[in-house]
């Protein structure tokens, strides 16, 4: 192996580098609207599936511990973005399930998502920016046990 191949960023780090630019540039966004999420509760509230999660699955998610997300969950609850409610499936469970406010995060957070990809976009080219999603779709089919 050649010192350049040595010293090469892995595929994981590479496909990090621009999440993080995204997932900052969104932070910045909301913080600017007077939402100032930190990362840990930002990770937990993108994990939260579009008809509730319970804890359990939001942990499994965010790969912490469930009562780490539990406190996520109640500084969530108390900034009013999130609320949890009965699983209608288990009445013994319960659901996390985002607000009105919290839906209001997702909106203002589209538009810097749409700008940030159309940017790469225009960096890429179309063939090539399809083809990194048609690449990154299959490669979900084996990294994520959550689609």
């Amino acid at each position: 192996m050649a010192a350049d191949d040595a010293e090469a960023m892995n595929l994981g780090l590479l496909l990090f580098i621009p999440y993080r630019f995204m997932e900052s540039a969104v932070l910045a966004a909301l913080k600017a609207h007077g939402h100032d999420l930190p990362l840990s509760q930002a990770r937990v509230f993108q994990r939260i599936a579009p008809a509730g999660s319970r804890l359990g699955e939001l942990a499994q998610a965010a790969q912490v511990s469930k009562q780490t997300v539990g406190s996520i969950v109640d500084q969530l609850e108390r900034a009013g973005y999130v609320n949890r409610i009965p699983d209608p499936t288990d009445a013994r469970a319960r659901l996390v399930v985002v607000t009105d406010l919290g839906r209001a995060l997702v909106k203002l957070s589209v538009p810097v998502v749409r700008e940030i990809e159309s940017a790469w976009e225009a960096h890429l080219g179309p063939a090539r920016t399809r083809e990194l999603r048609q690449a990154l779709e299959a490669l979900r089919e084996i990294t994520d046990p959550f689609a």
